[in-house]
């Protein structure tokens, strides 16, 4: 592991932070900033306490020694109950994936400071959010309920003036893309820091490509890739079995396969991908023609309504086109990247790998913290400098290039990106919030399903 003079080694950093929670720290406390007058602490708050949320608190009390999280909420109870339980597990395999550890004495010791959620700050069901949001203890909102949820939750949080991170992707139709949109001019109006769970725009081995790349080192880009290519079904060890499919409980509970919970795969996993190459290009498609099926195998409607595999061709406009792929099928090879196509080269990136191969040859050898973590610890440093970090017009853009892809493929027509974000009348969100039956649109048929 190469480590320079300037910088502090991933694994050094990551433990020493978690450690820091069961232990004095040897640093002098200090406010955010003097000139906002704001606390040391970063208090938390959790929307969605399955994997995702666990998750992310864990990478937040990581960021930092002094977050603590003190509220959740959640729709299910049995969510919220075991929180606590798998915390611990999560906090242990992120300090594996950045080649650190803690002892199981010291994870516990760090829950018990910095985990203080007494039982009127748990909340459960529908309008758990709006409580949790209305904590005054809460300065930052995190949000990982299923995507439908996410711009409903990000107006509660700024309403309230919280800031926010929340995973991606922010929305999964047009009528929620042009809400998020309306809700980025709001943060910025509030000066509430928001960033998005698109975490390669802070790992620092795609930041120094992306900046080779702004530095022409691989020259005028004619091309670009992306893939998120993987060998199995995200979703399919079913939950909630007992429960009708046609309720609306089961489809949250497995929210993975159903389209209005998840924006189906190519929005709610691909998005990565996608952001890249818009980061990369730094312009929005104009349009996209698509294709993409479903796995015989894979049962209706249990197994929900989304594809199994996509393929798009993205027009950037100037003979620029980018080429997408994404397969969620068992049995099937792995592959997630990018690549960057120019006149003096490519810009890679694939699995742990970041290079350019051409005139200019280039391979990121330097140390990088787990971008999971980064970018929490990037929220953290925004909201005590006091400055505006708002990422939620980039990442609402990409999740629109994604719904590009997805309705092209779904409708087998060409679209164009403008009439999508600005004329599309295509709403997933169920008429009211509550338990009960929510009908299933059928499996889209290329051809046939009308484009909305």
């Amino acid at each position: 592991m190469k480590t320079s003079p300037h910088t502090i080694s991933r694994r050094r950093f990551i433990t020493a932070t978690a450690l820091a929670g069961a232990a004095v720290s040897l640093q002098p406390r200090r406010s955010f900033a003097a000139a906002t007058g704001a606390p040391q602490k970063i208090r938390l708050g959790l929307i969605g306490c399955g994997g995702r949320g666990c998750g992310a608190a864990g990478d937040a009390l990581l960021a930092d020694p002094a977050t603590e999280l003190v509220a959740i909420a959640d729709l299910f109870q049995d969510r919220l109950d075991s929180f606590e339980e798998n915390l611990p597990d999560r906090l242990q395999r992120r300090l594996r994936e950045n080649g650190a550890s803690a002892s199981a004495a010291d994870i516990g010791e760090m829950i018990r400071k910095r985990v203080h959620i007494p039982r009127d700050r748990r909340f459960v069901g529908w309008d758990a959010y709006q409580h949790l949001c209305s904590v005054d203890e809460v300065d930052v909102v995190l949000m990982a309920a299923p995507p439908v949820f996410r711009p409903l939750h990000l107006e509660a949080a700024l309403a309230a003036g919280k800031h926010v991170f929340m995973e991606k992707p922010v929305c999964v139709d047009p009528v929620g893309a042009r809400k998020m949109l309306e809700l980025a001019d709001l943060a910025d109006a509030r000066k509430l820091c928001v960033v998005a769970g698109t975490q390669r725009r802070h790992q620092a081995s795609y930041i120094e490509g992306i900046n080779r790349l702004r530095d022409g080192q691989i020259g005028e880009i004619v091309g670009a890739q992306c893939y998120w290519m993987m060998g199995g079904y995200v979703g399919a060890n079913l939950k909630a079995t007992e429960i009708d499919v046609g309720e609306i409980i089961y489809q949250i509970r497995n929210w993975p396969l159903f389209v209005w919970t998840s924006g189906d795969h190519i929005v709610e996993q691909h998005v990565h991908n996608i952001d890249i190459v818009l980061w990369a290009l730094g312009r929005l498609p104009v349009g996209c023609m698509a294709e993409g099926g479903r796995g015989v195998d894979l049962p209706m409607p249990a197994y929900g309504n989304r594809f199994s595999h996509f393929a798009a061709e993205f027009d950037f406009g100037d003979n620029l086109v980018a080429a997408s792929y994404c397969r969620q099928e068992r049995g099937t090879i792995w592959r997630v990247g990018e690549r960057i196509v120019g006149t003096k080269g490519a810009l890679i990136f694939e699995g742990r790998k970041a290079a350019i191969a051409g005139e200019n040859p280039w391979q990121f050898e330097g140390d990088e913290l787990s971008p999971y973590v980064q970018e929490h610890k990037d929220l953290i440093a925004a909201i005590r400098s006091g400055e505006h970090i708002n990422e939620t017009r980039t990442v609402t853009e990409s999740c629109v290039a994604a719904m590009l892809g997805r309705e092209s493929a779904y409708t087998g027509r060409t679209i164009k990106y403008d009439w999508l974000l600005h004329r599309s009348a295509k709403d997933l969100t169920p008429d009211t919030w509550a338990a009960g039956p929510h009908a299933i649109d059928p499996l889209p048929i290329p051809g046939k399903t009308p484009l909305v």
